[in-house]
């Protein structure tokens, strides 16, 4: 009796570590997000011809989800399309994203893209196939905490006074959200411009994006 009582007590506190983890395991499974959504989209697109091959492209994106029953997804991009011969066609993109799937949960998204369209009529058919490269900048930088993004962004402006290329706007910089209502963007901006005076500026620049 006393070497059963021995073993026992050498055993307890892998027996205890095994009781545990059996009783852990349905808690999990219960506080698991659920994977299925009814969700309402609604998507708008604004095209203004350049040229006869390129066209200038904003669009924005707000999804209903949660059984759409609260706004999850936002978007809002611009980009272009170049028009090369009669089939196909190259969409260079930029896209940001917020998103709110489940509840305490928001996340921030910066995508860059180039699409290929092939669009081609068969009779009374009209086919479409797009191919589409993409690098998405999701990943906060430094300690979670902190919670830094990287953005980068390029504009070109046209001018039909004078049917020319006048501006180019490249920017960097970083994201700050500051509580759940305002957000701060802090960038530097380089622009070349050789028709305005002064055309080429070196600025810093901030951003407060704050919803009511």
């Amino acid at each position: 009796m006393v070497r059963v009582l021995k073993n026992l007590r050498q055993l307890w506190p892998s027996l205890s570590l095994v009781f545990l983890l059996t009783l852990a395991t349905p808690a999990s499974s219960q506080t698991a997000l659920d994977q299925t959504d009814t969700q309402q989209w609604n998507d708008v697109i604004f095209s203004l011809p350049i040229s006869k091959q390129v066209d200038f492209n904003m669009f924005g994106t707000l999804r209903f989800g949660r059984d759409i029953s609260r706004p999850v997804d936002e978007r809002f991009g611009v980009g272009a399309t170049w028009r090369i011969g009669q089939l196909l066609s190259l969409v260079p993109a930029y896209l940001h994203i917020e998103t709110q799937p489940f509840e305490g949960r928001k996340l921030h998204e910066d995508r860059l893209n180039i699409a290929a369209i092939l669009r081609f009529e068969a009779h009374r058919f009209r086919f479409s196939d797009r191919n589409l490269v993409e690098r998405r900048f999701r990943s906060p930088v430094g300690p979670d905490k902190i919670k830094l993004s990287l953005f980068a962004s390029d504009e070109v402006f046209y001018d039909w006074s004078v049917d020319d290329w006048v501006r180019n706007r490249f920017a960097a910089g970083i994201i700050k959200p500051l509580n759940k209502n305002i957000t701060l963007e802090v960038y530097y901006l380089r622009q070349n411009d050789g028709r305005s005076l002064p055309g080429d500026l070196h600025a810093i620049g901030t951003t407060w994006r704050i919803k009511l």
